[in-house]
């Protein structure tokens, strides 16, 4: 937004995860096992919290002998690469170049005059073999954040060795908001809601 431009967002994410280990025995939390699950706007940060946790730069603020690393990723539709947005967009898609679009915004001002903004909005920028693991969801039909956004970053992913599961709904929208022409909307899909609760399962609940 213009009265918070990036990376206020992600820092005050990483702030969240680092108050969240500065109080783990108050709260019974197990400060090993922190999940974050994010769609769209959110998807982009939970997918910068799973791929920025050794990135100094972003710790800001309290608690700062604690770390903003989290051990799973759930990422619902969220953005990539802001600068190929346009290019892999549906016929009757949103326009992301244009100057009062949420990505120009975020990075305060064109994100074609802003590439060095957007390289560090990218959570593919930081991708290495220590990501954790994610699980990434996309409807094929969403006219607001094209599916090659996720497609990206599952192949940055699989490049660099991380553990990576992706979920493609055909024929969803941008979440249960936005249903595309003709299709559906994402939340719709009934295997969505059990294969997000296995996979936090499987990597953040204690056996």
């Amino acid at each position: 937004s213009p009265q918070a431009l990036f990376p206020a967002q992600l820092e005050d994410c990483k702030a969240a995860v680092r108050w969240l280990r500065a109080h783990a025995e108050e709260f019974g939390i197990d400060p090993n096992r922190i999940g974050v699950w994010g769609a769209s706007a959110g998807g982009n940060l939970a997918a910068l919290l799973g791929t920025t946790g050794e990135v100094r730069d972003f710790e800001v603020g309290e608690n700062l002998g604690y770390s903003s690393r989290v051990q799973a990723v759930c990422d619902f539709f969220g953005p990539t690469d802001f600068l190929q947005m346009d290019a892999h967009r549906l016929p009757d898609g949103q326009i992301h170049s244009a100057p009062d679009s949420p990505e120009s915004k975020l990075v305060g001002g064109p994100i074609q005059n802003n590439p060095e903004k957007v390289r560090r909005a990218n959570p593919i920028t930081y991708v290495d073999q220590g990501a954790p693991p994610f699980l990434i969801v996309h409807g094929t039909l969403d006219r607001l954040v094209p599916f090659h956004q996720s497609q990206l970053l599952v192949a940055a992913l699989e490049a660099a060795g991380a553990a990576v599961t992706f979920h493609p709904v055909e024929g969803g929208g941008h979440g249960e908001y936005f249903g595309a022409s003709g299709g559906c909307g994402l939340y719709s899909d009934p295997e969505v809601g059990p294969v997000v609760k296995a996979f936090f399962a499987t990597h953040l609940v204690a056996t």
